[in-house]
Order: C-alpha cells, then structure tokens, then sequence
C-alpha cells in the first residue's frame, strides 16, 4: 500500500469524535488493522467503512466491545455462508 492509503488515527478521532482508546480497543479486539508509521498510528483507508460501522454500533447502539465481536463475528459466518449458498446455487444449475 502507498503512503496516501492510510489516515492517521488522530485524523479519525477528531473526524469522528472518538477517543484514541476506541480506535486501540477495536485494534486489540482485532476488529481493525493499524499500522505505526514515524511513531503515529495509521488505519488503512480501505478499513475506514468498517471502523464507521464499529463507531455506530458502539455509539448510537451502546454495544460494547465483546458485543462488537460478536457481531463481527456474526456478520463473517453470514457472509461466508451466502459464499457457499452461491456457490452451491452454481454447482446445483449444473445438474438442472
């Protein structure tokens, strides 16, 4: 990834009016990616649609961070299992 691919950590929290502490949390509970470059941190440009739904679900919801994981968690078996339903659909029209 380049430079401009990431957003500064800082950047996010005075964007979204978030404390630093939240951004660290969902890294530790391995909900986003971070990166320290020159002694700051960065959030890939890429994670910052999950990191807005984290936000809300956090926020406006008052789920806390257990909660946040298994949602996450919740959210990857859906979309994992629509995956295979799709790909069982192909193999299925195969033998029609």
């Amino acid at each position: 990834m380049m430079d401009n691919d990431w957003i500064s950590a800082e950047e996010i929290c005075t964007y979204y009016h978030v404390e630093q502490a939240f951004i660290l949390d969902l890294y530790e509970s391995e909900l986003i990616q971070l990166k320290r470059m020159e002694q700051k941190l960065y959030l890939p440009i890429e994670e910052i649609r999950n990191f807005e739904k984290m936000r809300r679900l956090h926020y406006e919801m008052k789920i806390n961070m257990e909660g946040l994981e298994a949602v996450q968690n919740l959210l990857e078996t859906v979309r994992n299992l629509q995956k295979e339903n799709k790909g069982l659909r192909k193999r299925l029209g195969l033998y029609e």
